[in-house]
């Protein structure tokens, strides 16, 4: 057996942080007021948070600081500010999202040891040693490999190797859903994640809707001592959000088993299942992905064409955590501390429980603990706090015989007074362009992902195509014959799909390898990933043209500096970018490397299974009328009915210096009709009706007021 992994544990509040150390968590993660990715949890002050670091100091135990949200650039001094804070006081290392935030530690802040957050959507060998180059010694893999996949990273690379084992799980390839953000700017990139994943939706007319979207828990209990086998460095629990009582079960059922590799490791599997059983969270899976796996959990997709369903998907089970209670059948006392009825079933609530509540309709949900649970005939009439009625849902999420006392780690009567300073971030100097003609020509750049509708695009004569890339296009682009498009490849820039996992890393070389061969020489890089098959001695080397896509998330001019110093040519401002955070980042010189996207179907969720084996249907819609559409081109993504556009604003952004422009109709099957009513509104920069803003206007939610520079 290999070296014994770390138990890594989360701390939202101090009590959480207790907890886990006491279960025996060998370290923890948190965050404190900013920058991270979990914004609605109580997370530590800076005096909490330098009395936990002498704390856990004293015993033995390391932390780590989450700043794995990317950062715009008004932010940047309090980045910075934040930083050589953390430098100064030295945790163990500082989790991370952002390339700038990458930049800013290589730069400034040497001695802070990084980590990849499983934000940045690594889950490939290239994009592990990528990264190894820029700095980082622990990757957090994304989610969704199964055991041959990390098996094989772990084969490449002698980074460490972080997974999640217990927790929820988003829907969304880890590091790429849109959704929350899409609908209000509550960003997942931001830690202010709605949870669109877990809302309710229809399909159709007649259709009783369903959780489509909210997939079951992840629980790797019985597969610790393969995950150790194969050399993963740390065991990740999920669950800042949760509380204290929740951590400690299963940082104590994680740590049984831990304890037991060397010697009756089946037996500890089985003591840990039964801690789990005070886990009042939703149905538990594996990583859902991956035939070995897919067995192992009695997932395989069944023979012959005969449809299975996925087993981490109950339409059914609303997305909440907890034991099922029932609904509120009565409601009485409108003022004062109101009373609900509900059902008495095997399990009967009590005073200073803790239950959730959510609303029918979906558009409200919230933790309440009883003050009153009275058994009756008719069920048990149980304290309501405001805002729900009968028809209402109610979930045990804890019991108040669960509770556990812990030993604080925060020492008592410490003088805690640390806080960052007022200091400007240095001034940036972006690395020199190439000495070379501008290789992206200004003008209409037009986006699909078939390559049918290029002849619909050749009526407007684009300075680019930009085409999707996919195996199965690149398979007709490198037929012998090969397709006859309107376009040569010198005309056509391709854009690799953002979430690369190791089983596509080595055909994905060789279709880029070939492509090359064929005489296309541009494109955008989506993921860390990719940007090593274009450097060094194992990539290949030519003269071609590299551009970041929105996908790598430049939002300040730290992270835009990283992507130059990677050969980087250009960028593709982020979909949740703003104007206001555009013209700060990207200086006027420069603006002539910058492509913004006018008009696109942006995928909402990108989801690496294929949800026809599921749903046989398209279209569905949420609680507010909003439409979206499934599309399978690999795996499943979600797509608004609804595009993004802001054609209209193509004069003053062109006024302001910025002249590439992107118009992506890779979304539904374009239409010779549609693609004109597009191309007239732009030529005249009138707006289009039926479309949306995104965060274009408003900017990015704001969970508190905005902070001043320094």
């Amino acid at each position: 057996m290999v070296g014994k992994p770390e138990l890594l544990a989360p701390a939202g509040s101090p009590e959480a942080l207790d907890a886990a150390v006491a279960e025996g968590a060998d370290g923890v993660y948190l965050g404190l007021k900013g920058f991270n990715a979990r914004m609605r949890t109580a997370n530590f002050t800076y005096a909490q948070f330098e009395g936990a670091l002498r704390g856990l100091r004293r015993r033995g135990r390391r932390v780590y600081v989450t700043v794995n949200t990317v950062f715009e650039q008004r932010e940047a001094d309090r980045m910075y500010q934040f930083l050589k804070y953390l430098a100064a006081l030295g945790p163990d290392g500082i989790i991370a999202q952002d390339f700038g935030v990458i930049k800013m530690v290589r730069d400034q802040f040497p001695a802070l040891k990084l980590h990849a957050s499983t934000q940045m959507n690594i889950a490939s060998a290239r994009g592990v040693n990528l990264l190894s180059k820029q700095g980082v010694s622990r990757v957090v893999l994304a989610r969704e490999l199964c055991l041959e996949e990390i098996r094989a990273i772990r084969l490449r690379t002698n980074v460490e190797l972080e997974v999640f084992v217990h927790g929820a799980l988003c829907i969304s390839a880890s590091g790429l859903c849109l959704f929350s953000s899409f609908l209000g700017g509550k960003s997942a990139n931001r830690g202010i994640c709605a949870q669109a994943c877990r809302r309710f939706y229809r399909a159709g007319e007649g259709d009783g809707g369903g959780y489509y979207f909210s997939p079951a828990d992840l629980q790797m209990l019985p597969l610790l001592p393969s995950l150790a086998e194969l050399g993963v460095d740390a065991f990740k629990i999920e669950g800042r959000m949760k509380s204290a009582e929740y951590v400690g079960t299963v940082v104590a059922a994680y740590r049984r088993v831990l304890d037991s590799l060397s010697g009756d490791w089946e037996r500890g599997i089985q003591d840990g299942i039964r801690i789990l059983r005070n886990d009042f969270a939703r149905k538990k899976t594996y990583f859902y992905n991956g035939p070995a796996l897919q067995e192992a959990a009695g997932t395989a997709p069944a023979v012959h064409g005969e449809r299975r369903p996925i087993d981490w998907l109950n339409p059914l089970q609303d997305g909440g955590t907890g034991i099922a209670l029932g609904t509120i059948r009565k409601a009485r006392g409108d003022h004062g501390e109101r009373r609900g009825l509900i059902s008495r079933g095997s399990c009967i609530p009590e005073p200073g429980d803790s239950v959730r509540l959510h609303r029918s309709d979906d558009s409200s949900r919230q933790s309440h603990k009883l003050t009153a649970a009275e058994a009756v005939a008719e069920g048990v009439w149980i304290s309501l706090p405001p805002g729900f009625y009968p028809g209402d849902s109610v979930y045990l999420i804890q019991t108040k015989r669960m509770t556990k006392r812990y030993a604080p780690v925060i020492p008592g009567g410490g003088d805690f007074r640390r806080t960052p300073g007022r200091e400007r971030a240095p001034e940036l100097l972006l690395p020199k362009a190439q000495k070379r003609d501008n290789p992206f020509p200004p003008g209409i750049y037009l986006a699909v992902s078939r390559l049918e509708d290029c002849f619909i695009l050749q009526a407007e004569n684009p300075v680019r195509i930009i085409l999707w890339h996919t195996p199965d296009l690149a398979e007709r682009l490198l037929k012998k014959a090969g397709p006859v498009l309107p376009f040569p490849p010198s005309r056509i820039i391709l854009a690799l799909d953002p979430y690369l996992p190791q089983d596509r890393e080595a055909a994905l070389g060789a279709e880029l390898e070939a492509l090359m061969d064929r005489g296309y020489q541009q494109f955008i890089c989506n993921n860390p990933g990719h940007i090593s098959y274009f450097r060094g001695a194992g990539g290949p080397r030519r003269e071609r043209a590299l551009i970041a896509g929105p996908y790598l998330y430049a939002f300040n001019r730290w992270a835009n500096a990283a992507f130059a110093s990677l050969g980087l040519e250009a960028m593709v401002s982020p979909w949740e970018n703003n104007r206001q955070n555009l013209e700060r980042t990207v200086a006027p010189q420069r603006r002539d490397l910058v492509f913004i996207m006018l008009f696109a179907y942006p995928a909402l969720f990108r989801i690496r299974a294929n949800l026809q084996e599921q749903y046989d249907f398209t279209r569905f819609q949420d609680s507010r009328g909003m439409g979206f559409t499934l599309a399978h081109p690999d795996g499943s993504l979600a797509l608004p009915e609804r595009p993004f556009s802001i054609i209209d604003k193509r004069p003053f952004l062109e006024e302001a210096g910025f002249g590439r422009f992107i118009l992506d109709f890779s979304g539904p099957p374009l239409r010779k009709k549609d693609f004109k009513a597009v191309m007239a509104a732009l030529k005249k920069a009138l707006p289009l009706p039926n479309t949306e803003r995104f965060n274009w206007k408003d900017g990015f939610f704001q969970d508190e007021p905005e902070t001043r520079e320094a």
